[in-house]
């Protein structure tokens, strides 16, 4: 692609430089260095490389139309490997050794988490661009330079508990995760669920690792309970792992499933195909193929445009939209200044690809809702789509 150079050897310390070949003018500044540490390997690659397109697509947009404040972005990333102990190196080595002024990324809550200390260690703006664990933002433990782009897991759980209670089903069966994310987005799906359906019952919870290879001790336990629903938080590689275990044992005929984690997101249906259950209601950061905002068609075809791909992928918005609310605040504070841009974030509206975004002053959170839908087959595709598709706001699921 136009505008991105490669500097260093391949591996963990390859970092890609955007846009410094824009006007003359520009090149003469001081690049705005912006470091995003995200998963690029292992099963969350699946979610972490098209974050990362999302924001390399901005930036070029950005360069394109004369930069930020007369001056370049550069985005410099690194592999954070799906751990906090990586994603804690890297981020220090962004900021210390690349002199990232400002931090975007992270994927699971873990490593936003561990993102977030560095930030308040090195007094650094991080924007997190995908982790949803409220624990970040929760009172007593916000710091002045820890923001979120992306939607949270309190939002995220109890949307899935608002399709849950829908259904004529009192007896669930959790699944998720065994760490920060998979436990407080099922905590806040259980809670939301018994205010709305007081007489669901939890009849049984499977906790397999992060990363789990083998589902089938937990398919079949799961079973054994004989749930009449089932709430899963597995994502990415983990959820399409999953789904091709579960599928041999009519495990999606025998229940019915609500599953967040983004299991409709066109990555998961691309990578699954005909092995994505159908009827299952999921949820998605971004669809093609529904348009929440006129804005949103023509953002599609410049990412189809960008990536050089068919379909647009859904999770292009999470590093987009981050790096969108980065440069508006720059923009607005009129300097790079830290100080400056966390006043300038807080309360910020931008007008993102799916709508209008703001960064509430009072948590650091956006309100940044997601597309729930039913997975199905459809002629126009050859990979299952939400259909019925909406999005549903976070004004509403939000303390």
């Amino acid at each position: 692609m136009r505008g991105i150079r490669v500097f260093g050897v391949m591996g963990p310390l390859t970092f890609l430089v955007i846009g410094s070949l824009c006007a003359p003018s520009l090149a003469q500044q001081k690049p705005i260095r912006v470091g995003f540490p995200i998963i690029l390997s292992g099963g969350g690659a699946l979610f972490g490389q098209p974050a990362l397109t999302g924001a390399q697509m901005l930036v070029k947009e950005v360069n394109d139309k004369g930069g930020v404040l007369g001056r370049t972005l550069e985005l410099v990333t690194r592999d954070s490997k799906g751990t906090p102990e990586e994603a804690t190196r890297v981020a220090r080595e962004l900021v210390l050794k690349e002199g990232a002024d400002f931090l975007v990324g992270g994927l699971t809550s873990a490593e936003g988490i561990a993102i977030s200390a560095v930030a308040k260690e090195q007094k650094v703006i991080y924007i997190a661009a995908i982790p949803k664990t409220t624990t970040m933002t929760e009172p007593g433990k916000l710091h002045p330079y820890v923001f979120r782009a992306a939607a949270n897991s309190f939002t995220e759980g109890r949307s899935g508990a608002v399709f849950m209670a829908k259904l004529p089903v009192t007896k669930i069966y959790t699944i998720g995760p065994d760490y920060e994310y998979g436990q407080v987005v099922t905590k806040a799906f259980m809670e939301w669920l018994k205010k709305l359906k007081p007489e669901a019952q939890i009849v049984g919870q499977g906790w397999p690792k992060l990363g789990e290879q083998d589902y089938t001790p937990f398919i079949t336990t799961a079973l054994a309970a004989k749930p009449e629903a089932v709430f899963s938080t597995l994502w990415g590689g983990h959820f399409v792992t999953f789904a091709k275990q579960a599928k041999p044992y009519g495990f999606f005929e025998k229940v019915k499933l609500v599953t967040a984690g983004e299991g409709g997101s066109p990555e998961t249906a691309m990578a699954l195909k005909d092995d994505l259950p159908l009827g299952i209601i999921s949820n998605s950061y971004d669809v093609f193929y529904s348009h929440p905002v006129p804005a949103h068609r023509d953002y599609v075809e410049r990412l189809k445009k960008f990536t050089n791909q068919e379909f647009a992928n859904s999770w292009a918005s999470t590093g987009y939209i981050a790096m969108q609310f980065l440069v508006e605040a720059i923009r607005k504070a009129g300097s790079t200044d830290t100080e400056k841009v966390i006043k300038a974030l807080e309360g910020l509206t931008i007008d993102s690809p799916i709508g209008k975004q703001t960064m509430r002053a009072k948590d650091h959170q956006a309100t940044r809702g997601q597309f729930w839908g039913t997975t199905a087959k459809v002629p126009e595709y050859p990979f299952p789509i939400m259909s019925p598709v909406q999005y549903i706001p976070a004004d509403d699921l939000m303390d």
